[in-house]
């Protein structure tokens, strides 16, 4: 049987501690969510690599650096409203409740956002909400928010986004720049957006905040 438990603790060690994530919260965070649990069945025993995991339907869970540092970078508070989107399976969300007073998931796959939120409610995660929507368009309904995690590439952060980000609010997202992508953070200042890098990190482009293509004949 394998040992899950002795597998997170060991991805967190080599993987996050390293990575200079050393906010308690965080680590207690990622040694506490039962990773296996929210990828596929045939994918648990590859939970704890040190790489994205494909969902399919253009998802991955992010690699355990990438997310910690991502949320490292944003610094969640306890009593802060986040909206994850791209949630997947659910397991950036179930990290996420841990830090965070309330959690907006959305996610566009049908099938999906119901695995995850079976998922959290198993984990006991009941201050998360999935919502089967866009993405790209985020969750007017329930915000603003205090922070937007992006659980994979885009080319450009949308308007609709941007909006739902409260003033003084943080987004974290990779930004794709051809194959090595950078995460940066963005800060929401006086309703203006003032953007910083912070790491290299890549994923899949996810569908909605492609950049708008204009062709010249």
């Amino acid at each position: 049987m394998t040992d899950f438990a002795a597998r997170r603790t060991m991805m967190v060690d080599t993987q996050v501690r390293p990575s200079d994530v050393t906010k308690f919260p965080i680590i207690d965070a990622m040694l506490s969510v039962p990773r296996e649990d929210f990828v596929p069945d045939a994918k648990r025993e590859a939970a704890y690599m040190g790489e994205n995991i494909d969902l399919g339907a253009g998802r991955v869970v992010l690699e355990p650096r990438t997310l910690a540092k991502m949320l490292d970078a944003v610094d969640v508070q306890p009593d802060e409203m986040v909206l994850d989107l791209g949630c997947g399976l659910g397991y950036s969300s179930a990290v996420l409740a841990r830090l965070a007073d309330f959690v907006v998931a959305v996610e566009s796959d049908e099938a999906m956002a119901g695995e995850a939120q079976a998922a959290l409610s198993a984990f006991g995660a009941d201050n998360v909400a999935v919502i089967h929507g866009e993405p790209a368009e985020g969750n007017a309904k329930n915000g603003p928010y205090d922070v937007i995690v992006v659980e994979g590439a885009v080319e450009q952060i949308t308007g609709a986004v941007v909006d739902q980000l409260k003033d003084g609010g943080r987004i974290a997202a990779i930004f794709a720049d051809g194959k090595l992508g950078t995460v940066r953070v963005g800060y929401k200042i006086d309703g203006q957006m003032a953007w910083r890098h912070s790491f290299h990190a890549g994923a899949p482009v996810m569908s909605g905040f492609e950049t708008s293509r204009t062709f010249v004949l």
